[in-house]
């Protein structure tokens, strides 16, 4: 026979010698209703270390803790009623202690017993609450860091602003008094020679004096690009067509010791680009291309179809894609890699000093990412240099565009009529005049209200020539878009001193529109003028 005193013992002992603590309880009905309170029939030594209460067998759960009897009422009835295992973590609120418990039935329903193992995790509980508070404490002081580093760096950025705005001042301040200077001397030297009666020599001082207004336009630009606020009039188009007259205008400006080579690729996609002022970055690039082979050498002018994928878009601040880049390289002297993040400074230049204003390369970066691309500079010393421009691919044909012969007249039939809108009375005075000579009748208005009541009237007008900063509150802009609806197929020439580009919508302005940047020749005026009646 089975030794039964022995196996009691042996389980007995077990029962007692147990780490966790151990105990059945037994569900009765009680006043809150049936199966409502349960009482501890069994419990191990080590129930009272783990729980906190001493002396349980014969306790009813709601005499011990009748603030917290219905929660643990509920989570061993769950047991009792479905059969299933539990485990869960819960605090016995009334001794503090954190309990991690396993609880199963014993038995069937009928005898309504249910077994708890458990054991207390306070130390760790603890220990867990005490690495929280130490990581959210953590994470208040590392925020509280990169807030002050912020701040740091937005004083540092702000440092390096004023720096940059005091290096762009004195630059500009040195280069526009001495194009003044060649300017008012002109002016003086044309105003004492008709006073002497020496006209002969008034047309030296002409060409000196337009000269140096050139160059000062052209600095103004330069300025409005590196800025992004130059009046961009982007238009689709390959471009490998303006490859071969750029090479031209590249080999007359940087001379015979200069080889220069073009690689076109094929069945490259076009771009939506200003032409004009791609083509003056690409020249900038060239003349610095020049410079930097004093003993001659090779420029390579090429095109290529790119499509970057997210990383290497990142790597190059660009939205990943496709692009057209068109790259300048040459077998110069190269630049130190030290300089290389300081290049597209304004005003920063490695030439000597008198040999270069530091625009070229800033003009060229504020021009590409008005376009919508970017710049990469890529060079060694001893070895040259490659600059690369990155345009966004055009999704659509490429735009045919109207030639016009240097010598083409503007066409004018019997009557046509000019509203020039602009609130300078000299650019008035000059765009009327210029026309006038054409053969256009030209009306005249010093703000958009006083234009608009122009357009308003019965009055023929076939072309309307307005300034796009205009004072009154009623800008170029929304004059053009009145004179549209009053006269659906008006052409419209803006004029302006500087890029309002959100104006003008950022370049995408409609068919029979056209943008002429002032400074401008009055060859330009005339050629503009002749390209929007010639469509019309």
């Amino acid at each position: 026979m089975p030794n039964l005193t022995g196996n009691a013992e042996r389980y007995r002992t077990l029962f007692e010698s147990m780490d966790e603590g151990f105990c059945i309880i037994e569900f009765l009905d009680g006043p809150h209703g049936p199966l409502s309170d349960y009482i501890h029939v069994e419990a191990n030594a080590a129930y009272e270390r783990h729980a906190g209460i001493a002396n349980v067998v014969g306790q009813k759960v709601r005499d011990m803790v009748p603030d917290e009897a219905d929660g643990w009422v509920e989570l061993y009835g769950g047991v009792l009623h479905s059969g299933k295992p539990i485990r869960f973590q819960r605090e016995l609120v009334a001794t503090g202690h954190h309990l991690e418990v396993h609880s199963y039935r014993i038995g069937p329903f009928e005898s309504r017993q249910v077994a708890v193992l458990f054991k207390d995790i306070t130390d760790r509980i603890q220990v867990e609450r005490a690495q929280r508070e130490l990581q959210e404490t953590l994470e208040a002081r590392i925020a509280e860091a990169l807030a002050e580093r912020e701040e740091v760096e937005l004083a540092l950025r702000q440092a390096q602003k004023m720096e940059a705005v005091g290096q762009l001042t004195g630059g500009l301040a040195h280069d526009f008094n001495n194009l003044l200077a060649g300017i008012t001397g002109a002016f003086e030297m044309i105003s004492v020679r008709l006073a002497q009666g020496r006209v002969g020599d008034v047309e030296k001082y002409l060409a000196a004096g337009q000269g140096a207004a050139r160059r000062a336009a052209a600095l103004t630009h330069r300025l409005l690009a590196f800025s992004r606020r130059q009046t961009l009039s982007p238009k689709p188009i390959v471009v490998n067509r303006m490859l071969g007259d750029l090479s031209e205008l590249v080999r007359r400006t940087v001379g015979p010791q200069i080889e220069v080579q073009t690689i076109a690729a094929g069945s490259l996609w076009p771009a939506m680009v200003d032409v004009n002022q791609l083509e003056n970055a690409l020249l900038n690039l060239c003349i610095n291309a020049r410079d930097a082979m004093p003993d001659g050498g090779k420029i390579t002018i090429e095109t290529a179809n790119r499509w970057l994928d997210d990383r290497t878009a990142r790597e190059h601040n660009l939205t990943a894609g496709q692009y057209v880049t068109v790259c300048v390289s040459d077998t110069g002297t190269g630049i130190d890699k030290a300089l290389l993040d300081r290049v597209f400074d304004p005003f920063f230049t490695t030439k000597p000093i008198g040999q270069g204003t530091g625009l070229g390369l800033s003009m060229v970066y504020g021009f590409a990412r008005q376009s919508n691309g970017h710049v990469r500079i890529y060079s060694e010393v001893g070895q040259g240099t490659m600059v690369c421009i990155y345009l966004p691919r055009h999704l659509g044909d490429e735009e045919a565009e109207v030639v016009l012969p240097m010598d083409m007249p503007a066409t004018v039939d019997a009557g046509e009529t000019v509203l020039i809108i602009d609130d300078e009375p000299s650019v008035r005075m000059l765009v009327s005049d210029a026309l006038t000579e054409l053969g256009f009748c030209c009306l005249e208005a010093g703000d958009g209200s006083a234009g608009l009541r122009v357009l308003e009237s019965e009055t023929r007008i076939d072309l309307l020539v307005t300034d796009v900063g205009l004072p009154g509150g009623l800008n170029g802009r929304q004059v053009a878009d009145a004179a549209r609806r009053l006269r659906g197929d008006l052409r419209i020439l803006f004029i302006t001193g500087y890029a309002e580009n959100a104006v003008l919508n950022h370049g995408h302005i409609e068919p029979g529109m056209e943008v002429l940047t002032k400074p401008f020749a009055v060859d330009d005026l005339r050629r503009r003028v002749a390209t929007l009646l010639q469509a019309q």
